[in-house]
């Protein structure tokens, strides 16, 4: 590797293909990857019906979906989450403006 090159190899099975990969995350994240792209071409049909070329367009579109959907889903959960902090901030701000705490007092300093 080149000096601050911190890519690595990893050899992974897709679709009975072998693939030499070069990565920058770790060789297990990587296989991890490759597993699912394989798990998902191999669920739509490889081998049986499709050929290489259209099961890997198929499994794009498939992981493509699974990644807008988890995206959208992230983006709602931000917006509940920010719309809950709001209110519960407001709730506080409310309950100590009704209820302000006792003055320290000289024995209390």
């Amino acid at each position: 590797m080149a000096k601050g090159d911190t890519r690595q190899s990893v050899t992974v099975d897709i679709a009975g293909e072998r693939h030499v990969l070069r990565s920058d995350a770790s060789p297990e994240y990587t296989k991890s990857v490759a597993a699912h792209l394989d798990a998902t071409i191999r669920a739509l049909g490889f081998g049986n019906t499709l050929d290489p070329h259209r099961a890997a367009i198929l499994a794009a579109l498939t992981i493509t979906d699974e990644l807008y959907r988890t995206r959208a889903e992230l983006r709602d959960l931000k917006e509940e989450i920010a719309r809950r902090s709001t209110r519960l901030a407001e709730m506080m701000e409310r309950a100590a403006v009704a209820d302000p705490p006792p003055l320290p007092t000289e024995s209390s300093r």
